[in-house]
């Protein structure tokens, strides 16, 4: 069976390569494919967002492949079309955002993804930036690069605030949002989640409170992001959910740009209605150099680099090699995106 490893300069095929190796053996022809990213943003490509490289060099190095593993290959109808060899997909991240499934599911091509193989990248990056912002821990250092000791941010109304007795809400709570909530009740804090698909009493034996996300809003003096982008969650965060904040609230989004609606986010740190901001994630991914939360107060800000660990690479090579295995030996994907292509074939 010949198998492409569609790697990057992040998950890269040489760790795709040694991982299907230790799921499958030397059996298996495996061919190489380096994509640009992240040297070059990834982007829409063809009918598929958040893709890197081209439609025409995937399908060469397609030419006779039954499995491809992949973080960020553009699989769209036209490469299914080009490709009827093709079975199967194994995609490195949370989400298959970059495969057109229902192209895949019509051409019988099995697709699977990498559930929780940044979890704890994400998650200690989420309290990072929290701390960042609480503290004003980057803007001491660019003032002081700068030559300027800012003594007086020890005065009382420029002081930080502590996790430790703070109530924290966190919008979300799945694997990321379970290993924040963790690290934060470790610094004392009391923890607030809303998330509808959480099971309540589950929430509560971990020792956080799940409530609507409007209480949480109300409640928290730090909210973080952590549910996946929809069309339901959408501008979840929109004018009128930050006019719930309490004043001077500290916000964090390192999830995804769409969740928040950016635009009233100027007016609101400048009043001090916001108390700061930390994100990691943009409704323009980069932000135009007039992006106006440049000019901002109280802003951190960090290029979408909440995953960029290299435990997180090997751990997506393993988790995407592992369902190739699956599937090799004819076994139930552990993560599929369309479990309706395997029922088919097994009926």
């Amino acid at each position: 069976m010949r198998i492409l490893a569609a790697g990057d300069h992040f998950v890269r095929p040489d760790l795709l390569r040694a991982a299907l190796r230790e799921e499958l053996g030397t059996d298996q022809e495996i061919t190489e494919l380096t994509l640009p990213w992240p040297h070059e943003p990834f982007g829409p490509v063809g009918d598929v967002h958040e893709a890197s490289g081209t439609e025409e060099e995937l399908v060469e190095a397609l030419d006779g492949a039954e499995i491809c593993v992949t973080q960020m290959a553009p699989f769209t109808e036209k490469v299914f079309t080009a490709c009827p060899r093709l079975r199967m997909v194994a995609v490195s991240r949370g989400g298959p955002v970059n495969v057109d499934l229902a192209a895949a599911t019509r051409h019988g091509v099995a697709v699977s993804f990498a559930p929780g193989r940044n979890a704890s990248a994400a998650a200690e990056f989420a309290v990072g930036l929290m701390l960042a912002a609480m503290r004003r821990i980057t803007t001491a250092d660019a003032e002081l690069k700068r030559g300027r000791w800012r003594g007086d941010f020890y005065a009382y109304d420029e002081g930080g605030i502590e996790l430790d007795g703070a109530t924290v809400g966190l919008v979300g709570y799945g694997a990321i949002g379970r290993i924040v909530a963790r690290v934060l009740r470790a610094f004392g804090s009391h923890v607030l989640v809303a998330d509808p698909y959480t099971d309540p009493t589950a929430a509560r034996a971990d020792g956080v409170e799940p409530v609507g996300l409007d209480e949480l809003l109300r409640r928290s003096s730090v909210v973080s992001l952590h549910a996946r982008l929809t069309p339901e969650t959408h501008h979840l965060i929109d004018a009128a959910k930050l006019e719930l904040l309490p004043e001077g609230a500290v916000l964090v989004n390192s999830a995804r740009g769409g969740l928040l609606d950016y635009a009233p986010l100027p007016g609101l740190l400048k009043s001090g209605r916001l108390g700061a901001l930390a994100l990691d994630v943009y409704d323009i991914e980069p932000p135009p150099a007039d992006w106006p939360l440049h000019d901002a107060p109280n802003v951190v800000t960090a290029p979408h680099l909440a995953g960029a660990t290299r435990q997180t690479a090997h751990r997506a090579a393993a988790i995407t090699a592992a369902e190739a295995g699956r599937f090799v030996r004819g076994e139930k994907l552990a993560h599929p995106a369309n479990p309706e292509v395997q029922e088919a074939a097994r009926s």
